[in-house]
């Protein structure tokens, strides 16, 4: 599905949050290719439906990887990706919201479930990521569920051209 073919979803429908499903890979493949969430994550150019469906498939590493979903289309999707060994207390998340349907909540409304799985079901006590310096939505975002500056790494990432900072941040729960 190209970016000019994502059909609207119905704005009156709720917004469901829910467990990935591989039979989601093309519509995830498809938000993965948006400019915007190209821009905003590490995702190469024209990322294959196929290398989705593989990823969507895989075992998973005591993580959780979510959807959310209006009216039976995908607009956004996050995971918390478990650490290993002596990591384990720890998960690193990503996020990606559809180009067309951000500053809309789904971020928030994906974080919460991320962050309640995190407290109560998973026990992970770190939660950890990296956000371009110029994603400043994000960035508050992630402030206002905990999360803190740890750090700026320099020249992270080559993006359109030319190298981009991104900013460490982190929440630790609170015991």
């Amino acid at each position: 599905m190209k970016h000019t073919e994502t059909p609207a979803a119905p704005s009156t429908d709720a917004l469901h949050i829910r467990a990935s499903r591989p039979g989601d890979y093309e519509q995830i493949a498809a938000i993965m290719n948006l400019p915007g969430v190209r821009h905003g994550t590490l995702r190469l150019p024209h990322t294959r439906p196929e290398q989705t469906r593989t990823w969507l498939e895989a075992p998973s590493d005591g993580g959780l990887r979510l959807v959310a979903e209006r009216g039976g289309i995908i607009l956004g999707a996050a995971g918390l990706h478990r650490q290993r060994d002596r990591r384990h207390h720890a998960a690193v998340l990503g996020m990606s919201v559809h180009d067309d349907h951000r500053r809309q909540g789904i971020g928030k409304a994906l974080m919460l479930e991320l962050i309640d799985a995190a407290d109560k079901w998973l026990n992970i006590m770190r939660i950890e990521l990296t956000v371009f310096t110029d994603n400043k939505p994000a960035i508050a975002l992630y402030e206002a569920f905990g999360f803190e500056t740890e750090g700026v790494h320099k020249a992270y990432a080559f993006r359109d051209g030319r190298f981009a900072d991104v900013v460490a941040m982190a929440r630790i729960r609170k015991s």
